[in-house]
């Protein structure tokens, strides 16, 4: 919880809800969600996990895994290599 939020006191009596059985839960003012609504989705990430997301093909991961060690901080290495072999 941030600082800002922290002051705040939830008035939501948590005791109860976890005691609600899914059929004692009225839904019935979420609208459903539609093909429309999924065609129009995007996927939202925070850029603090962003920074950590690339897609390497499944034979390549496998490859960095079978070595010994961290495979994470191999593949790092690998591209800091390559940056500093490349020419600007």
């Amino acid at each position: 919880m941030s600082e800002q939020n922290s002051g705040n006191i939830s008035r939501t009596n948590w005791a109860a809800l976890a005691a609600m059985n899914d059929d004692e839960i009225d839904y019935s003012d979420i609208p459903p969600l539609t093909d429309r609504f999924f065609e129009r989705a995007s996927l939202r990430i925070p850029a603090t996990e962003a920074q950590q997301l690339v897609q390497i093909e499944p034979d390549v991961l496998q490859w960095f895994q079978a070595q010994s060690g961290d495979y994470r901080a191999l593949i790092n290495t690998v591209l800091r290599q390559h940056i500093e072999q490349t020419p600007q």
